[in-house]
């Protein structure tokens, strides 16, 4: 092929990709939704997933990104109050909406825990949490399932938890911590009990 017939082939692909791109800036979709309670108004590509948004766009970090098709549960959030993997839902599904993550079941900023939802001072207490990629996901799915039986066994915590995989504890530390909060309900212990004895259990395990 002669310089000046490549030349022009490239242009053309050039040209072709250029055009491609133009498409998709064109097909953004305007998407409305709350996020924690909060009111969101964004635009997003058609292809975008809701983990894609969720991480990337509006920085919702607690989010984790793990597998990305679904096998390990680290993205699950909660729409309307059922547990979803966001690597599987599109954006636009969420339209009008109502999205939970991990930082919306309790206040992280509140002083001593004191603003900590039940389940996440039962994993501190438990131990429940070690390298805690999977915590975020481990959560979402205990909280749908807590609401929707409030007083599982603990073969319904397994089957609960059976698509959220975690490589650090062996689950046992988990399913204690949720049947600890599925028996006394919404009352929690003292923040600084929880911490006490955190800390007591980390030093047992330095030992």
């Amino acid at each position: 092929m002669c310089p000046l017939a490549l030349f022009l082939l490239l242009l053309t692909l050039l040209c072709r990709e250029e055009e491609k791109s133009v498409m998709r800036d064109e097909r953004v979709c305007p998407l409305h939704f709350q996020l924690n309670g909060v009111p969101l108004a964004i635009d997003v590509s058609p292809e975008q997933t809701l983990l894609t948004v969720l991480r990337q766009d509006l920085h919702a970090w607690e989010v984790k990104e793990g597998c990305g098709k679904g096998d390990c549960g680290s993205c699950a959030v909660l729409i309307d109050g059922e547990v979803r993997l966001a690597c599987l839902v599109l954006a636009v599904q969420v339209e009008q909406h109502t999205i939970t993550t991990v930082r919306g079941l309790g206040d992280v900023d509140a002083p001593h825990m004191q603003g900590l939802h039940p389940l996440q001072q039962a994993f501190i207490q438990y131990g429940a949490a070690q390298c805690g990629f999977c915590t975020p996901g481990m959560l979402m799915t205990a909280q749908a399932l807590l609401e929707g039986n409030p007083h599982p066994t603990r073969a319904e915590i397994r089957e609960a938890l059976a698509g959220n995989l975690c490589r650090c504890t062996g689950y046992q530390a988990i399913v204690d911590a949720i049947e600890a909060v599925s028996k006394r309900g919404t009352s929690v212990e003292r923040a600084e009990d929880t911490l006490k004895f955190s800390e007591a259990r980390k030093e047992q395990v330095r030992r």
